[in-house]
């Protein structure tokens, strides 16, 4: 798939790249496909597992979705799960995002997302690389990206990553980098959960929503707070107060709105056409954006 030239951008090219400087063993150059920010702008580094449960693909959606449309820059490096998660959000919210790869850009890797590569681009955003045309992605260039990927950011946050994840070497480097270290927490019965649970115990800052991100680093962009989404009717606004409260599960839903099983399903049905909720697979459903007032 061909998604764009390949341009070389020294680090003292471009203002938006210049954090890089200082990181450990800079790199000579990048090479990019798409268009960099012209100067710097808020960033977060937004990384975890490659298999989220249902609670970190909603909670990395909302949170990418939140701070795009807020202006932030969104990196990640591509991968499956929450990467991808991430850079689809930013995209969905009309935001910029970068994906840092491991290899040269005469192919993407994983190559099943080519398509998400090319829609970064379109959408504004870039891929870049440290690697050269024809470098192949080796199992030590990704732990080497991560440098660039929290080099980049203003913060990282981590939103489920198991106790030995190749996460923590981004964490790692961005602790070297001084950059925040920002975690979702889970529950405690979740191996999933292990990795940021335990940065919060370490003393890394606690992620509940976009304004806690937006706080840290440009607190002039902090959310106004906004209501609910309406539905139609008084059993889609029921259901809509139900899915902002945490209630996810499509028989839980069904029980918690006291509505019979077919009225049940065409509000769900009419809900989701109209783009007020979103399927997160299996039987779970989330609201269409972040939200962060009361009904």
């Amino acid at each position: 798939m061909n998604i764009g030239k390949i341009n070389t951008r020294s680090l003292s090219d471009n203002a938006y790249l210049s954090p890089l400087v200082t990181i450990a063993v800079p790199p000579e150059h990048l090479y990019v496909i798409g268009s960099l920010p012209s100067k710097r702008r808020p960033s977060v580094a937004i990384v975890g597992t490659r298999k989220p449960s249902a609670y970190g693909k909603e909670v990395t959606y909302n949170l990418a979705y939140a701070l795009a449309g807020k202006g932030v820059v969104i990196i990640s490096g591509l991968a499956y799960g929450v990467d991808s998660i991430a850079h689809q959000a930013a995209l969905d919210a009309g935001g910029t995002t970068i994906a840092v790869l491991a290899n040269g850009l005469h192919k993407i890797y994983p190559a099943q997302h080519s398509q998400l590569a090319k829609d970064i681009v379109k959408g504004g955003g870039a891929l870049v690389t440290e690697y050269p045309i024809g470098q192949e992605a080796m199992r030590h260039h990704f732990l080497a990206r991560n440098r660039i990927v929290s080099g980049l950011a203003d913060a990282v946050i981590v939103i489920e990553a198991a106790d030995q994840s190749g996460t923590f070497s981004t964490v790692g480097h961005a602790i070297d980098q001084n950059k925040e270290v920002c975690a979702v927490p889970g529950s405690i019965t979740s191996p999933l959960s292990v990795g940021p649970n335990r940065l919060l115990q370490q003393g890394a800052h606690v992620v509940l929503s976009a304004d806690d991100i937006l706080r840290l680093i440009a607190p002039s962009l902090e959310t106004v707070q906004q209501q609910l989404p309406l539905g139609n009717t008084p059993l889609e606004n029921r259901i809509i107060t139900l899915i902002y409260e945490g209630v996810r599960d499509n028989d839980e839903l069904l029980r918690a709105s006291e509505a019979n099983a077919s009225e049940f399903l065409q509000a769900l049905t009419m809900l989701e056409l109209a783009g007020t909720i979103r399927h997160l697979g299996g039987q779970q459903w989330a609201l269409s954006q972040n939200v962060t007032a009361t009904p």
